[in-house]
């Protein structure tokens, strides 16, 4: 993605989906659950040594995901790129995972990605967008921040999993 700022204020006004893009998304369907953990897997473990444990969606089961979630995957030059996972609720979409391929990070599809949801959201009727991380991924919060989310809270969320930063984005 070519003159992108480095710090969109919101990401659907920055990180329009461009045709090489949404002609890259598909949905996921039960034969693409081991591809979607594959690359889940690899996309979370740099944060292994930060959090002292896998991350929750390197533990996910991925056929449950592909069966019970929209789960849309972005393929780029064939090779499956990036992912995210939603599930629908009654008043929000609330994003589960967003994992991009260790070769494409830092190239805006995470980005892009969340103005896929934002899209897939209005069409489903839905106005607000939640999703949860780490208190210690913290480049992950900001990167929420900057694209227009806002901390709700933080809470324990068990002993051995710590605390998380819940976050949301309303849509107009």
């Amino acid at each position: 993605m070519q003159n992108q700022p480095s710090e969109p204020k919101s990401a659907t006004s920055q990180h329009p989906l461009t045709d090489p893009i949404r002609t890259g998304l598909r949905r996921a369907t039960p034969p693409d659950a081991a591809a979607v953990r594959d690359l889940t897997r690899a996309a979370y473990a740099k944060w292994v040594p930060v959090l002292g444990r896998e991350p929750l969606p390197m533990t996910a089961d991925y056929e449950a995901a592909v069966r019970d979630h929209i789960v849309d995957m972005l393929h780029l030059d064939g090779k499956l790129a990036a992912l995210i996972e939603m599930h629908p609720q009654p008043d929000h979409l609330l994003i589960v995972n967003i994992a991009v391929s260790p070769a494409y990070q830092g190239r805006g599809y995470g980005r892009t990605l969340l103005v896929h949801a934002e899209e897939l959201a209005l069409s489903l009727g839905l106005r607000e967008l939640r999703l949860y991380t780490s208190v210690h991924l913290t480049e992950n919060v900001k990167l929420y921040e900057r694209v227009g989310y806002k901390v709700d809270r933080k809470e324990e969320a068990s002993s051995h999993l710590g605390v998380f930063v819940y976050m949301s984005k309303r849509l107009l």
